[in-house]
Parts: C-alpha cells; structure tokens; sequence
C-alpha cells in the first residue's frame, strides 16, 4: 500500500510539472521550391519586460531559434547562404522592430558578433494580439509579401513577417 501511494505521489508531481512548465521544443519544417527549410525553437513567454529594456540597435534573440537552410535563398535582396542561423529582431530607434539572422548559433551568455548579422526586409505589426509565448512559423505571405513564403515571429504584442523566398 505505500508503494502504491508513493508511486502515485511521485505521478502527481511529475504531472504538476508537466502542466506547470508550458515550454517545450517545437520544429517547424517545410519546402521551399527544391530548399528544405526548418526553425527550431522553444516556446518561451513572452516577457514585454525584458523587451522594454532593449536598445535600440541591438540584436536579440530569444533563447536562440534557429533556422536551418538546404541551399541559398534570397530574402528580397539579401541572399542568404545554405546553413544553420539564428533568429532574432533588431528594434529601431522609432520603436519598430526588424527580422534578422546571425551566421550560426550563439552560445547561450555571449553578444552576437554583429558583423554576422543580416537585416531581412520585414513587416513589423502591432495589430495582431497577443502571443503569451513565442511562436514561429513559415506561411503564406500577404499584402506586398503575397505569393511569398514568410518566416513569422509573434511575441507578445510585435509580429514580424519577412519573405524567404
């Protein structure tokens, strides 16, 4: 009998956490012509804090989402090289933010090295809700990105699409 308890006291627990942690890994994959495309990321929450304490210029990431390419794309006029990239926005000094990648990953407590960061033409929005965690996609782009793939990040209140293709 007290195996029995402790065995479902420790289910319990391990459940609790389970709930009670909503971050978890997610993939996103897809084609685009003949180039496979992926971004890796974790749904962090999306603390308009730390957002609110960004200066301008500065390249920010986000528990590092990376995106993952099979063979060169352009992004409007930036081409971008087959290989591995990390995401992030780069806020202007009008309050907007802008798409960007880093060359590679950064590791976890070191500044990006800014010569490896490109700024991708992108859409940058308030109107969209709130995202209480971030979320990354690959979709179908409208207005001036129509027919276009875009790569689009919701976190919190900015959404920023930027084409891909």
């Amino acid at each position: 009998m007290r195996r029995t308890a402790l065995a479902t006291l420790a289910c319990l627990v391990v459940a609790t956490l389970a709930v009670g942690h909503p971050h978890f890994n997610k993939t996103v994959s897809t084609t685009i012509g003949e180039v496979d495309v992926s971004v890796a990321y974790n749904s962090t929450d999306a603390n308009m804090e730390h957002v609110a304490a960004v200066e301008p210029g500065t390249f920010v990431s986000p528990r590092g989402p990376r995106l993952n390419l099979s063979a060169d794309v352009m992004a409007g006029d930036v081409s971008i090289a087959a290989g591995e990239y990390t995401i992030g926005v780069i806020q202007g000094d009008d309050g907007s933010w802008t798409m960007a990648l880093h060359e590679g990953r950064i590791p976890r407590g070191e500044m990006p090295d800014m010569a490896k960061v490109m700024k991708l033409d992108s859409r940058y929005s308030e109107d969209m809700g709130t995202a209480d965690h971030m979320l990354i996609d690959i979709t179908a782009g409208s207005g001036d990105f129509a027919g276009k793939p875009v790569l689009t990040i919701h976190f919190g209140g900015m959404h920023l699409q930027a084409a891909l293709g």
